[in-house]
């Protein structure tokens, strides 16, 4: 028979605050954003159709239902514990990051053999996603997103600027030049879908806002967008983060010098207390070595 279970990462994170008596402090225990468990709680409330927590200024408090339920659930996840404990092994210091799509592709996936190859005893496990901060369920240690933005108790690393310009392959400059923007208007602009008015707050910029390129694709990812670009499909909006290796092997070029389009920092958001654990603060000052400060340009 089909077992009725709940989401896990929802159990998980109602055991914590009901045993603590706080979602603050449960957020800390697991190492995600207070926002997170909230929305695990609600989730879990919605799933067993009933209330668990009320809520007392910074204290939440079990109703009776709830606290019969922790005592059925509690010794389950304890032997959950002990079992897997039992029958796992031990793969030493583990890392949990998570980034988004584009810049763990084109950026921190071509760098980390040199972060293995200096701390060849930590295991990275890599996700990608684009949810929110706080929305995010799962622990990670280190959240890499734009910013600097304020999350409580969570603290904010920068270490890589971005602008975005116009970039495309040598080859398509050579088959039809752009010797100025009004020479885009012979080339085929190519959008990401994420970001949709990049190329209008660009020619807004440039002075060209009515300009209408020969033709328009748009892709569902950034990294698409670019790999067209590589592939001499069109013109991109080029993050200049995630291209410079490209830009300094002569795989893109850009015809323009500007303007550039200001864009959020990169920065490594982790768990206040978190990052004086040794995995986490290597691979900060890792992230702050490969990178380019704020301000640096």
């Amino acid at each position: 028979m089909r077992r009725a279970l709940p989401p896990l990462n929802a159990l998980r994170a109602f055991e914590a605050a009901a045993r603590l008596g706080s979602f603050k402090a449960a957020a800390n225990e697991l190492g995600v954003t207070h926002g997170a468990v909230s929305q695990q709680v609600r989730l879990l409330e919605d799933w067993l159709r009933t209330k668990a927590f009320e809520r007392h200024n910074r204290r939440v408090v079990l109703t009776p239902a709830a606290r019969a339920y922790l005592a059925e659930i509690g010794p389950a996840l304890d032997r959950i514990a002990a079992a897997t404990a039992c029958y796992g092994h031990d793969e030493g210091a583990v890392l949990r990051i998570n980034a988004p799509a584009s810049f763990a592709l084109r950026w921190l996936v071509p760098r980390l053999a040199a972060f293995r190859t200096r701390h060849p005893g930590t295991q990275v496990r890599l996700e990608t996603s684009n949810q929110p901060l706080e929305a995010l369920a799962a622990p990670y240690d280190i959240v890499i997103r734009g910013g600097p933005d304020r999350f409580y108790g969570v603290a904010a690393r920068p270490f890589l600027s971005e602008e975005r310009l116009p970039v495309c392959s040598p080859g398509l400059l050579d088959r039809v030049p752009v010797r100025c923007p009004e020479d885009l208007g012979r080339h085929t602009l190519l959008h990401s879908a994420s970001l949709p008015r990049l190329w209008d707050d660009w020619l807004a910029a440039a002075g060209i806002p009515g300009l209408q390129p020969a033709a328009a694709l748009t892709l569902d990812h950034f990294y698409l967008t670019l790999q067209a670009a590589l592939d001499g499909i069109g013109l991109a909006m080029g993050p200049t983060a995630l291209i410079a290796d490209d830009l300094a092997q002569g795989r893109l070029v850009a015809p323009f010098p500007g303007p550039r389009l200001p864009a959020r920092a990169y920065c490594a958001y982790v768990r206040e207390g978190k990052a004086v654990d040794e995995p986490v603060a290597s691979f900060l000052a890792w992230l702050l070595e490969q990178g380019e400060p704020v301000g640096a340009r």
